[in-house]
């Protein structure tokens, strides 16, 4: 059984007018990930998104090497515009997979299939063995329900941390 150590990135350092794939790590936050160390297996193989925020907090918790995947990037929020109050908007793309919930957002499908594609080959080259992924909210609840056969964890995804970490089997 490989055990899939989902990671969600630290704190990002928001700056409005610049679209969040593109946001850095927060400096300040960067004890918060450093404390996460101890709950990462020292032996695992790494993948990370290649947003910037994911690859930071992949580089402060293992020394190793990680792998940037393309696919494991965050569901495709283009829109730089301010949005108040941002979990209902992310519940009607749950609500509503297969619609936009946002101008300038893809489709929550779009983002499962492409996350999906993308970790399943990573599974499938390192059945059995530990595997940290290092991403996002939103795509490793996507990637945690199809792993695990159950809908979307809405009440997990509203509580996760920045950063946090989410384990399955697979």
């Amino acid at each position: 059984m490989t055990r899939l150590h989902l990671v969600r990135h630290g704190r990002p350092l928001p700056i409005q007018g610049v679209p969040a794939h593109a946001w850095d790590l927060d400096p300040a936050g960067f004890d918060e990930v450093w404390a996460l160390r101890g709950r990462l297996p020292t032996d695992a193989t790494w993948y990370s998104s290649p947003e910037p925020k994911a690859v930071a907090t992949a580089q402060l918790l293992t020394e190793g090497e990680v792998g940037i995947v393309e696919g494991l990037r965050e569901h495709v929020r283009d829109s730089t515009e301010w949005i108040e109050d941002f979990p209902t908007v992310v519940r009607r793309a749950f609500a509503e997979p297969d619609l936009t919930a946002h101008p300038g957002w893809e489709p929550l499908s779009a983002c499962r299939d492409r996350v999906l594609r993308s970790a399943g080959g990573i599974l499938e080259a390192h059945a059995g063995e530990d595997v940290v992924m290092v991403g996002h909210g939103t795509a490793w609840t996507l990637l945690a329900a199809e792993v695990t056969g159950q809908s979307p964890d809405l009440d997990r995804w509203s509580t996760l941390k920045m950063p946090d970490v989410i384990v399955v089997d697979a």
